[in-house]
């Protein structure tokens, strides 16, 4: 009797999930710290500092008063400068340049955190069969961020003091779309060091509608933030004694009234979050009784949270330290989302 062995293929031999796990958590936070300094360079109105597009020499920064002194001609020919900064000091325009400087060092940081050890783990055969092509598109993705940030800047250089808001709703919805499928993925991959060949989830109908609502949020968030509509009220529940506040003006499209109008943009945000909020308190739900109790108290704490900074970030004026730290839960919120969806989508049918 001949007795068939089946060879085990030399790249599963090597694969290391596990590793690439946890280096796919540390590039998940690293987005996560780049969308608080993003959020401190818009409450700073420090986007538009930096009035040139350098993918490598941009990454050093002016290193004597020459260099200075120019950077500072080039921005006083900006827009912003014109309309909104004029008579501003060196001094201050160094503060600005700094947030805008860090953000884009934080954004060539990340990219060659991501470029280098998948290299790495590619030379070595440790990526595990299925998923090179998707690690690869999210390589290819995050170098698109960078030029959707480019052109996000550049809406803003003419004849505007700031960015464009529909620019800024797509520079961060990109950046949390990265997030979500990082963090995915290395979910993908822990699963992957147990179940060898059998680590994928898939997205269950609920968890997509659930995680489609919070997306919708944080796009009404992001053009909130670009028209600054947290500014026209500082009350809650209602917005300048009203329900349905005053103000609001039609431009001719949806669209074009959403992104323009700060009043209705302000309320669909407020009004908006209590459906995303249930609709994620129900996900959290499912993902305990799918035995995730872990993603179901993160998903939990977190939208708590996110629902008390709102209202307190409305409350206090737009204070920055408050708005800051409202931006950076939802970043929060959305992997912890992310993960009770994969907790979900883990369970496999009898």
């Amino acid at each position: 009797m001949t007795v068939m062995v089946q060879k085990t293929p030399a790249a599963s031999l090597t694969a290391r999930p596990r590793a690439l796990a946890r280096w796919l958590f540390v590039i998940a936070a690293l987005i996560v710290l780049m969308v608080v300094v993003g959020g401190i360079t818009r409450l700073t109105e420090s986007g538009l500092s930096i009035t040139e597009w350098k993918p490598v020499t941009g990454a050093i920064p002016p290193l004597n008063e020459a260099q200075w002194a120019e950077e500072f001609a080039r921005y006083r020919n900006s827009s912003q400068y014109v309309l909104m900064n004029q008579g501003m000091t060196l001094s201050a325009f160094k503060q600005i340049y700094f947030w805008e400087y860090f953000h884009r060092l934080m954004g060539r940081v990340l990219g060659l955190a991501f470029a280098l050890p998948l290299i790495w783990f590619a030379i070595k055969r440790a990526i595990p069969k299925g998923y090179g092509p998707r690690l690869v598109l999210l390589l290819v993705l995050g170098g698109a961020q960078g030029a959707i940030g480019w052109l996000m800047v550049k809406s803003g250089l003419v004849d505007r003091v700031n960015v464009q808001p529909a620019m800024l709703a797509a520079h961060l919805l990109m950046a949390l779309l990265l997030l979500s499928a990082i963090v995915w993925t290395a979910l993908d991959m822990v699963a992957e060091s147990t179940r060898p060949g059998r680590g994928k989830a898939r997205l269950r109908r609920a968890a997509a509608v659930a995680l489609a609502a919070l997306f919708v949020q944080i796009f009404l968030g992001a053009i909130t933030a670009g028209l600054r509509a947290g500014y026209v009220a500082s009350s809650w529940p209602l917005m300048n004694d009203h329900f349905v506040p005053e103000g609001i003006v039609w431009w001719g499209s949806l669209w074009r009234t959403i992104t323009s109008d700060p009043y209705l943009v302000h309320f669909l945000h407020r009004w908006w979050a209590w459906g995303a909020a249930l609709l994620l308190i129900l996900l959290a739900r499912q993902a305990k009784a799918a035995g995730g109790r872990g993603a179901s108290i993160a998903l939990s704490a977190t939208v708590g949270t996110q629902v008390v900074l709102g209202i307190a970030t409305v409350l206090s004026g737009i204070s920055l330290p408050l708005a800051v730290a409202h931006q950076a839960v939802g970043a929060l919120v959305l992997g912890a989302a992310v993960w009770a969806a994969h907790t979900v989508g883990s369970v496999r049918r009898a």
